[in-house]
């Protein structure tokens, strides 16, 4: 217990430096808000704790295997399961027990969370309310689901500080390459397959973006990232176990069949395979929605779901596919990165509990779209109403002059 009260302060510290940074950077910043999310990520790391003492829990055998390592921290290092048991080596080598190495991924989880936060307010100023005046970003940066998949040693912490790292550091590339190499190797060795869909989404997102971006910074994008994928190709095929197929297509519908099939056995799946498109992606997206909740886990999921469709509902209107033509970089990356996951997870995800986890990943690139679109939509009527107040004024002054 001492232990993880000590790194609860020290985490604290820790924060007050980086705000420290980026409120230089930044003159949105607020430390407030930044400090209570902290604490509200440390409620769900107890959660967290709770569940894992009570639910069979990948913490326990990261923390188990790492501490049953027999050889050298550099023989950890590779992909997937294995860059976690690498990042968690050191600390458990210098004798941090589970509940603290537990709490270290929870931090690597808020820092995400942070990114998050700047990557919004930096690219959208405006604030929108949404449901009977609530704040739209603060609702966002709250929800519950999304900080309980993200405050425990796993995948899901470590993945989610790279993807929200890099897509902070993507908006200004030539000041923030470090950040940037840092989320894209993050994402890259802990699911490659996850960096090809970052990758294609910031190729898209930076060739055809309505902004104009200098065309040395497209070019070292869109070198950079190809080649980051051809070097990999390899490695990311090796996840389903195709770097030797002759014919991926059909390969990959074998295997997605087959892991369709496991994950049923799992004890809350749904045959996805037998679903519409539409349906599959709706299924990713929204579910559990009460009916359908596996367990009191899923039940209170299913609000936080209810939430995500009625913010889903926001976009579905006729401007929204010209809106998407004509939307600047960063919207047009998160809303390909979103849907080409989304897309390609529908294929191998049969299993609720394990969709619930997944999903946490890529909704927050819907959120940026979402967020993105009703501020744009706030501002044009902002500007139409004050042009309809200076024409009237116009008119005012004009009939004064005129009597």
């Amino acid at each position: 217990m001492f232990g993880v009260l000590f790194l609860i302060i020290l985490f604290y510290v820790l924060n007050q430096a980086i705000f420290g940074v980026y409120q230089k950077k930044h003159s949105f910043f607020n430390k407030k808000k930044m400090n209570l999310l902290y604490l509200y990520h440390l409620l769900f790391y107890g959660v967290y704790l709770w569940y894992a003492n009570n639910n069979p829990s990948d913490s326990a055998g990261y923390f188990r295997h790492v501490n049953e390592h027999p050889g050298t921290w550099l023989e950890l290092f590779g992909t997937d399961t294995n860059f976690i048991e690498f990042l968690a080596y050191p600390f458990a080598f210098v004798g941090f027990n589970y509940n603290m190495l537990m709490l270290v991924f929870a931090w690597f989880g808020f820092l995400g969370f942070m990114y998050a936060y700047l990557f919004f307010r930096e690219k959208i100023p405006i604030k929108v309310k949404v449901f009977r005046s609530v704040d739209l970003l603060t609702l966002i940066l709250f929800l519950p689901n999304m900080h309980f998949w993200t405050a425990s040693l796993g995948k899901g912490s470590a993945i989610f500080l790279g993807l929200m790292m890099f897509t902070y550091a993507i908006a200004r590339p030539g000041s923030r390459l470090l950040l940037l190499v840092l989320g894209a190797i993050i994402i890259y060795y802990i699911r490659p397959h996850v960096f090809l869909f970052v990758a294609v989404g910031a190729v898209v997102g930076y060739m055809s973006g309505k902004q104009s971006i200098p065309l040395w910074q497209k070019l070292a994008v869109f070198i950079g990232l190809i080649g980051g994928l051809v070097i990999a190709q390899d490695q990311i095929l090796a996840v389903v176990g195709l770097q030797s197929s002759e014919n991926l297509i059909e390969d990959f519908g074998s295997f997605s069949e087959d892991r369709a099939e496991d994950l049923q056995k799992a004890g809350s799946g749904v045959d996805l395979s037998s679903y519409p498109l539409p349906v599959k992606l709706f299924t990713f997206w929204f579910r559990p929605l009460f009916i359908d909740a596996p367990n009191i886990l899923g039940l209170i999921v299913s609000f936080e779901n209810l939430v995500y469709l009625l913010l889903f509902l926001k976009i579905i209107k006729k401007d929204f596919v010209k809106f998407i033509r004509k939307s600047p970089a960063l919207v047009k990356m998160s809303f390909v990165i979103f849907f080409t996951t989304s897309f390609a997870m529908t294929f191998i995800m049969s299993n609720l509990g394990i969709i619930m986890r997944q999903k946490s990943m890529v909704m927050y690139f819907l959120f940026f779209v979402i967020y993105y679109y009703l501020a744009e939509k706030k501002y044009l009527k902002v500007m139409k109403i004050r042009k309809l107040r200076a024409l009237n004024e116009k008119r005012r002054i004009q009939n004064l002059v005129g009597n």
